[in-house]
């Protein structure tokens, strides 16, 4: 009889930014980690196209390429779960279509965590995300809770550039909401503002969710994707 002396491999998630700021993936690279088990160890990937931090149609729409982009790069060996980590999740439904994992982007995942607690309210940066999360969150698990949907002028990039007035607006933006419409929880959404929950609960009434934090948890949970895979023409071309 053989006794199996080796430990087992530690689990692999895929961590996907799907806008072209290396510093930003390694910032939510690093709150993933910490809100993982030591068992699983993360691997980031950063868009080699596409806008450097999302915060318009255009750029929305090329990210959901530059997620799928990201997959065919970085994929073998096959992770056992994979994040996008931007709050409107680019790509998402067609990545779980090809992915052999769980799938999830910070917003999906940030709803699924908020739904424990109720009804939640939605706070993100850059008035362009308005539409954009009213078409998407209705289509996520957990968009049933949703009650407001509430953007700041600053976009991401730039709370995440200033978070020193990124938690003065943000206070400030949790305080209109619970004014407006009372909910049980609130969603602080975007890659820049990871953290920010956690510094700012003890000026909110109701729960904060960290989307990025939130995602390292609930991965676990979103649905496990396909067997296919993406076609070839899926990465653009490239010339010397």
């Amino acid at each position: 009889m053989t006794l199996a002396t080796e430990s087992a491999a530690p689990r692999r998630l895929l961590l996907i930014n799907p806008n072209t700021t290396g510093a930003l993936t390694q910032t939510i690279t690093r709150f993933v980690q910490a809100a993982l088990p030591s068992d699983v160890v993360v691997e980031s990937v950063t868009a080699r196209f596409g806008a450097p931090y999302i915060a318009t149609e255009v750029g929305y729409a090329v990210a959901a390429h530059a997620a799928l982009d990201a997959w065919t790069r970085a994929q073998q060996p096959a992770p056992d779960a994979a994040i996008i980590g931007c709050f409107g999740d680019p790509g998402l439904f067609a990545l779980r279509e090809v992915a052999p994992c769980p799938v999830t982007g910070l917003a999906e995942a940030a709803l699924m965590e908020a739904a424990t607690y109720g009804t939640c309210a939605v706070i993100t940066g850059g008035h362009a995300w308005g539409p954009i999360l009213e078409r998407l969150l209705p289509t996520l698990e957990g968009g049933h809770t949703v009650r407001d949907i509430h953007t700041v002028e600053l976009d991401g990039a730039a709370l995440y550039a200033a978070p020193d007035a990124a938690e003065q607006i943000l206070i400030g933006a949790c305080t209109t909401v619970l004014r407006r419409q009372p909910v049980d929880a609130i969603v602080l959404g975007g890659a820049g503002l990871a953290g920010l929950a956690q510094k700012l609960q003890a000026h909110v009434p109701v729960p904060l969710i960290d989307s990025v934090t939130a995602a390292a948890r609930q991965v676990w949970r979103a649905p496990r994707g396909g067997h296919g895979a993406l076609p070839a023409w899926i990465a653009p071309a490239t010339h010397a």
